[in-house]
């Protein structure tokens, strides 16, 4: 057996081999979910919320990012047999921040660290390749002035998400401000003397979160305090806008916004021009696929490819059909031949592991979870009177000449989880994005299956809201974090479950739709807010731990 996995261990990766692990991780997800391990504690863990998660290095090590402005990088320690998934924290990087971080993410080919955060600021660190592969568990700190590489004050308001490119010195910001910005590091600018980048996009109203996919990476999607995400597309030839949008490149812009992604009414607890979408995601698999997720709603399923409509909804729907299919663009393939391969491939060893690891999950043959697609249909969500809101009054509220793109409507909605404390992110699971995942306010996260709508799984994944969602390019395994200091791990399950609530799925969604569907007046706001400065100001205890703030 020793000289089967030698050979194997010496051949190249194959496509059937790639094909073969895809579908074996895909059928791994059908199984249930449990939590594996806790990242973080009193000596190793961060100190404030952790709102950023990402996979670096093709899944070797996991980045993290909060309120204590500091990014922790963690990696499995090998001398570590009895756990599963044993990662453990091996650097602390003290990024400079003086505000919450919102996003981490570690560009590629590369050890920099690109983080954004509350204080405006784009940061830049490095702590070099020797220390990124040192892998000795000893968990270093290193200070701002050792990491520090480049600050970017390009943006004017919090800076909320990073998306990478295929490059170590290219990526994209999000903002506040209203702005996406593309960042060079191999070009130095003042961004004092005003010579910051061009914009890419410029929407008026804040935007919380940015989206792109890889096999789209001409195109991208924004969204944030706005009833519509927006499409932009940065080609700028005139003929293929015609082909494939039927309009033409705004001449005077980097990019156009060429669709808009809507809905046909609000949800019960939304109030007129303060609709907010917290989430966005591209596909990475079929590079069209887009879902967001709207505060004080649901997650909702959309495709760049539909043609816009403007139909009246025969009312409330858990799954609205999909939109007639516009002409395929020739440089997307059909997500049925897409196989997904990362750049860096895994060492042959780590995908023998993989294997084993994942049949021997699938052996254990534990039934899948789900409920009847007509559970997620909620309660009526809108009465008459709201549905009367018109497109006048939402371009009054958001008139920017770019927002006039044509607008799409959902293929798909899911129902169940509650978004309406914090910024919550939203994302597509399983190897060819069969699975849709979402935080929650009542510390679950829920996971649907996106072809059916079906509820799939409820999991326990902090002690008060998840907040984001990290599923590992390769295993079945899921990074989980939000208001609590620690991040959670969960894979498919081979015991019996200890955080699964799905038999208590009913009343969880009730509990959640209930809390949704309710109004808050801004004076009401601002004075639970008073009462609770007022509180923390009287408390005596100095020694306790800081309250995570809400993004």
């Amino acid at each position: 057996m020793d000289h089967v996995y030698s050979t194997v261990s010496s051949a190249p990766l194959t496509a059937l081999s790639v094909r073969r692990k895809s579908r074996l991780l895909s059928a791994s997800f059908d199984n249930a979910l449990d939590r594996v391990n806790v990242l973080g504690d009193h000596r190793s863990g961060h100190t404030g919320c952790v709102n950023a998660l990402s996979w670096a290095r093709d899944g070797e090590v996991l980045v993290s990012g909060g309120d204590d402005c500091t990014v922790r990088l963690w990696r499995i320690d090998a001398n570590n047999v009895n756990q599963e998934y044993p990662f453990a924290c091996d650097a602390v990087i003290h990024t400079g921040h003086t505000g919450n971080i919102f996003n981490a993410q570690m560009l590629p080919n590369s050890s920099r660290i690109a983080t954004v955060a509350g204080d405006s600021q784009v940061r830049i660190c490095d702590i070099g390749e020797a220390a990124m592969n040192a892998g000795n568990g000893s968990s270093p700190e290193y200070t701002s002035r050792q990491a520090h590489v480049r600050t970017l004050r390009c943006h004017t308001a919090r800076t909320k998400r990073i998306v990478t490119e295929e490059s170590p010195d290219l990526f994209l910001t999000v903002s506040e401000d209203g702005t996406v910005r593309q960042h060079d590091l191999r070009i130095p600018h003042n961004c004092n003397a005003g010579a910051c980048s061009a914009i890419l996009a410029r929407v008026n109203c804040e935007l919380s979160t940015l989206a792109l996919s890889p096999l789209t990476p001409y195109q991208f999607v924004v969204a944030g305090e706005s009833p519509y995400g927006y499409l932009f597309d940065r080609r700028q030839a005139p003929r293929v806008f015609r082909e494939e949008w039927d309009l033409l490149p705004e001449s005077d812009n980097v990019t156009t916004c060429v669709r808009r992604f809507g809905r046909i009414s609000r949800g019960m607890g939304e109030r007129p021009g303060y609709e907010h979408i917290t989430g966005a995601r591209m596909s990475t698999s079929n590079g069209h696929e887009v879902l967001m997720t709207y505060s004080s709603d649901a997650v909702y399923l959309y495709s760049t490819r539909d043609e816009p409509r403007t139909s009246e909804s025969s009312g409330p729907q858990s799954l609205l059909q999909p939109n007639p299919k516009r002409r395929r663009m020739q440089s997307v393939v059909p997500s049925r031949e897409v196989n997904v391969v990362a750049d860096n491939v895994p060492s042959s060893d780590i995908n023998v592991r993989m294997e084993e690891d994942i049949e021997r999950i699938l052996s254990e043959n534990e039934p899948d979870v789900d409920m009847e697609a007509t559970s997620l249909t909620g309660p009526d969500e809108h009465d008459d009177e709201e549905d009367a809101d018109t497109d006048e009054e939402q371009s009054r509220v958001y008139g920017e000449p770019s927002t006039g793109a044509p607008v799409i409507l959902p293929r798909a909605r899911f129902v169940g989880a509650c978004n309406v404390e914090t910024v919550k992110d939203v994302n597509f699971l399983g190897p060819q994005d069969e699975f849709v995942v979402s935080g929650s306010d009542d510390g679950n996260f829920f996971m649907w299956r996106k072809s059916s709508g079906k509820l799939h799984d409820i999991l326990e994944g902090d002690g008060s809201v998840v907040n984001v969602i990290e599923g590992h390019p390769h295993l079945p395994l899921v990074a989980v974090s939000g208001i609590d200091t620690t991040v959670k791990l969960f894979a498919p399950a081979h015991r019996s479950r200890t955080f699964s609530r799905m038999q208590s799925a009913e009343s969880i969604m009730t509990r959640n739709a209930e809390a949704s569907s309710r109004r808050f007046d801004l004076t009401d706001l601002l004075l639970h807010h008073y009462m609770a400065r007022e509180a923390a100001a009287d408390h005596e205890d100095s020694n306790d731990p800081e309250q995570c703030r809400f993004q």
